[in-house]
């Protein structure tokens, strides 16, 4: 198929902290998530500077994606639609009508397969083309954790968080509930990236954590948490944590990492360092000018399970 527009599509984040509060409902529409709750993760912005970093680094990727396409000479201009907050996708849909686009190739922020990192992002998609006449045909592209550049800008974050020093890492993800995690392949995606991560690097000893679950402490999840592993291995010298999970810095990310575990790691006495996402390095931007540029199968609608 020929494609005349570029969509890069994301979760979106509040950019003061006067949106944090009406991000979290949209975040959590439809479920029945105590007003409490939402207050107590509306302090964890707090510590960020009252807004998430992601939408300042959505507007970055797309500036280097332009340059990159246009030195492969891609002709395709770029739009960028989030789920959760503004520009929200169903007005992007908009935008891509009334400027007469109609195959729209589009890329979501998530390199694994699961409900909230795929199909979510495909049941997205056909919500906002339903609300909007004559909508274009979007593709969205499947996940890409396996992919050599994804691979390689992964492997080069940890390295450059392990500085030639030897130390224990601890590659972490969002856990997802357990029965969610049978029906997909996020786990064992997961565990490979890590695995292949580890071999180029030649580490003594790492571990798959999980970070940022929620819902009723009745609800399995995947587990070890990272809190919960730190106390619970012997203490190495030195840890990294690398956050293997998530493309770009969310909240989970800077608060859950940056603040929680590296407090719980200097009450226990270890040495941490957060590695960098791959976000804007330069081996991701060429990943993605690649996706565009390659044929690919089509992210099937059945790929990953609903909520």
């Amino acid at each position: 198929m020929t494609y005349d527009a570029f969509l890069l599509l994301s979760f979106g984040g509040p950019e003061s902290s006067a949106d944090v509060m009406p991000f979290l409902r949209n975040v959590v529409r439809g479920r029945n998530v105590p007003v409490a709750r939402l207050e107590e993760v509306a302090h964890h912005y707090e510590h960020c500077g009252g807004k998430s970093p992601i939408n300042d680094q959505n507007r970055a990727l797309i500036t280097a994606l332009e340059a990159e396409f246009r030195s492969r000479r891609i002709e395709l201009p770029i739009y960028w639609g989030n789920r959760n907050w503004h520009p929200l996708l169903v007005d992007t849909v908009r935008r891509l009508h009334t400027d007469g686009r109609k195959n729209v190739l589009a890329l979501a922020t998530s390199a694994y397969s699961s409900y909230s990192g795929c199909r979510q992002y495909l049941d997205d998609i056909e919500r906002a083309r339903s609300d909007v006449a004559d909508a274009p045909r979007l593709t969205k592209i499947p996940p890409f954790w396996n992919h050599p550049r994804y691979l390689a800008a992964t492997i080069d974050r940890v390295r450059d968080a392990l500085a030639g020093q030897r130390a224990r890492v601890l590659f972490t993800a969002h856990s997802i509930p357990l029965a969610m995690a049978r029906a997909c392949d996020y786990e064992s995606q997961l565990r490979a990236v890590a695995g292949q991560v580890a071999a180029a690097l030649d580490l003594a000893a790492w571990d798959v954590v999980y970070q940022s679950r929620s819902g009723p402490p009745t609800q399995p999840w995947l587990e070890p948490d990272i809190l919960d592993h730190l106390k619970s291995i012997d203490r190495p010298d030195r840890i990294v944590m690398a956050p293997i999970g998530f493309v770009s810095d969310h909240v989970e990310v800077l608060y859950d990492l940056d603040v929680e575990a590296m407090a719980l790691c200097q009450t226990l006495g270890i040495e941490a360092v957060r590695a960098q996402t791959v976000g804007m390095h330069t081996e991701f931007v060429r990943m993605v000018a690649d996706l565009v540029a390659t044929p690919f199968a089509e992210c099937p609608a059945g790929h990953c399970p609903r909520g």
